[in-house]
This record gives C-alpha cells, sequence and structure tokens, in this order.
C-alpha cells in the first residue's frame, strides 16, 4: 500500500550497495571476447540488478530502457556513457561523460544513450532498472535525430 511518505528507491544507492558487496553475486564477472556480457543479479517486485562487463572497445548501441528508469555503477575501468542532444542550429550531436570506478549515474524513463569501454582495460558495471526491462529499443543518430533501428524484448533478444 502506498502512502504520502513513500520515498522512491534511490537506483543509484542500490546500484553501489550491489557493486560494493560481489561476494554476494551469485555469478562471478565473466569476460566474452565477442562482445558484453551479463547477468540478472537479482530480481524485485519494484526492480532488477544486473552485472556487466565489458573488454576494450566493447559498447552498446544507442538506447531506451523502455520506459523503465534506474542508474548504472562503475566497479571497475571505465565507461563512457554518450547521450544524444538536438540543438535548435544543427544536426544532432552525441555528449559525452566518462564514469570511473566507484562512480555512478541516475537516469529517468525517457533516457537513452550508448555506453562503451574506451578505456585499455575490461570494466565491470552494476545496473538497475525500475521497472524491470520488458523492451529496450536500439537507435541510430541521423541527419534529422534519432532513428529506431529496432526494438529488442526480455525473453528474446536478452
Amino acid at each position: 500500500m502506498s502512502s504520502a511518505f513513500d520515498v522512491p528507491a534511490d537506483h543509484l544507492a542500490i546500484a553501489a550497495d550491489y557493486a560494493g558487496r560481489p561476494l554476494d553475486w551469485p555469478v562471478a564477472p565473466r569476460f566474452n571476447p565477442a562482445s558484453r556480457w551479463y547477468h540478472r543479479l537479482a530480481e524485485h517486485a519494484d526492480h532488477e540488478v544486473w552485472l556487466l562487463t565489458w573488454l576494450p572497445g566493447q559498447g552498446t548501441d544507442l538506447h531506451d530502457h523502455g520506459g523503465s528508469a534506474g542508474a548504472f555503477y562503475v566497479v571497475a575501468g571505465v565507461l563512457t556513457e554518450e547521450t544524444p542532444r538536438h540543438p535548435t542550429d544543427g544536426p544532432p550531436t552525441l555528449v559525452s561523460r566518462t564514469l570511473t570506478a566507484g562512480t555512478g549515474r541516475r537516469f529517468g524513463t525517457q533516457h537513452i544513450h550508448r555506453v562503451t569501454n574506451h578505456g585499455p582495460t575490461p570494466a565491470i558495471s552494476v545496473h538497475v532498472y525500475a521497472p524491470a526491462l520488458r523492451t529496450m529499443t536500439r537507435y541510430r543518430l541521423g541527419p534529422n535525430g534519432l532513428e529506431t533501428i529496432a526494438v529488442d524484448r526480455a525473453g528474446a533478444q536478452w
């Protein structure tokens, strides 16, 4: 039951908490030379937690989280997040943010980004999504803005 005193979950605090307890993870991080590796660490009624690993050069397409809000926290290495920006006087561009081990980022339900390991060493991150991911739309940045490439569905593409 909800009340006026309910406080929304701090997804970044949840991600940092999981990141700080690797001995409690049900699996050890693995690295896949073909693509980033991921494993769901936990599923709760209001959120889920994922562990991801990234070898140098591995990353995602531009994507959203199907209406889920959340956060990610870098456990080891360095990740670069790029988000689209639509200036009023020119073509759309990407804005970069570097996240090092021990830092993280919250995002809202409409967030679109690309995450890549541009560093020289493997990276590990913990991601929290609320509600649990059901779809993710992948995009490309065209001359007129974002263009949809595909809609991936839980249980089908991941």
